[in-house]
Order: structure tokens, then sequence, then C-alpha cells
């Protein structure tokens, strides 16, 4: 859903990964401190409750996902393994990011579900993203999807904006949504590839 917002935002950033190139700061670099940051604010404050606060300094790293790419992009130094980095570190990130939220509510017995639903989320988007990996290895088109990577983040985190500024039901509300969309696009995604597949059968078994 927000995928196509890519391009406005590659306008916006392309100043700034300008100066960072300038100061001979490289996208690897931006990609591995974007994800520390991620780790170290999802572990340590969502847990401790701090949810708004977590939130808005996430969205400071959050935007070196967007960087990154910019950068290696006007440098000329787009590659495979930029490009493989980037996407197992956000893997990572995201793992952060919901596990944070699951932490958050590990304790009282009700509180246990959302945790559950935390989880659910997490995993739903690991496989979404490996069912595209794994599609596109095997030689099939695995793009589209109720629900990708920023739209995940965006829904997760703004529950978790909410809830911690007192609107309790908005993070329990998100992670219903986010795990009802994960299982979705999973289905979608490997329906997809079965699609291809047997399409592909028929048509070398037609020859």
């Amino acid at each position: 859903m927000l995928e196509h917002l890519r391009s406005r935002w590659t306008k916006v950033l392309s100043p700034l990964a300008a100066l960072l190139l300038k100061a001979k700061i490289t996208p690897d670099m931006v990609t591995w401190v974007g994800t520390i940051g991620v780790i170290a604010v999802s572990l340590i404050c969502f847990p401790a409750g701090w949810l708004w606060q977590g939130t808005l300094l996430l969205l400071v790293f959050i935007f070196s996902d967007s960087f990154d790419g910019i950068m290696a992009r006007m440098g000329g130094t787009s590659s495979d393994w930029g490009a493989f980095l980037d996407s197992c570190l956000d893997r990572v990130a995201d793992g952060a990011v919901f596990g944070g939220l699951a932490l958050y509510y590990v304790g009282e017995d009700y509180n246990k579900v959302w945790a559950a639903l935390a989880i659910v989320a997490l995993v739903c988007g690991q496989v979404t993203s490996y069912t595209k990996a794994r599609g596109e290895s095997l030689g099939y088109s695995v793009n589209g999807g109720l629900a990708g990577r920023s739209d995940r983040l965006l829904i997760g985190l703004l529950g978790a904006f909410l809830t911690g500024l007192g609107v309790h039901w908005a993070l329990p509300a998100a992670l219903v949504v986010l795990a009802v969309a994960g299982i979705v696009t999973v289905g979608q995604r490997m329906a997809l590839v079965h699609g291809q597949m047997k399409g592909a059968q028929q048509a070398s078994g037609t020859r």
C-alpha cells in the first residue's frame, strides 16, 4: 500500500544522502547504524512501557532504511552485497520491533493474548519476506500482497504510539490487524507462486 510513496521519499531524502556521501559515510555504515539503533530502542523502550517515546526514536533510525539505498544509487556503489545485507538486517530489525512489543505485554495472563499476536505478526512478516526470496530464487515473480514491510511497521508503530498516549486499545487493535494481514499476505504470495508453477507445468506439457 505504501510502496508507491517510495519515489517521493527519494526526492525528499536525496539532499541529505548526498551530504552523507560527502562526509565519507558509506551506505553499509548507515545500514548497520540504523539496525543497531532499531534493536536497542525496541528492546529497551517497548518492554519498559515507553511506547510513544520509543516510536519517535525508531522513526529516526527507520529512515536509514531509505538512506542506504539512495546513497548507494547516488554514489554508484549499488551491489548485490549491499542489497543482501540490507535485506538480512531488515529481518533482524523487524524481529526486534515486534519482539519488543511482545515483551511489553508479557506479565499478566490476559496480556499474553496480545503478546502472542505480536509474535504471530513477527512470524508472518518473516515468512512474507521468505516467500518472496524463495520464490524468486526459483525463478518466479513474487510481488504484491495485502501488507508489505512498510505497511506492517506503520500499523505496528502507530498502534504503539497511540497506546503510549493513552489510547489503550490502539496497539491490541493494530496487532489483530497485523496478524490477520500477515496470514493473508503469506497466503497470497504462496498462491501466486503456486499459480505460476502450475502455469509453467501446463505450458511445458503442451509443447
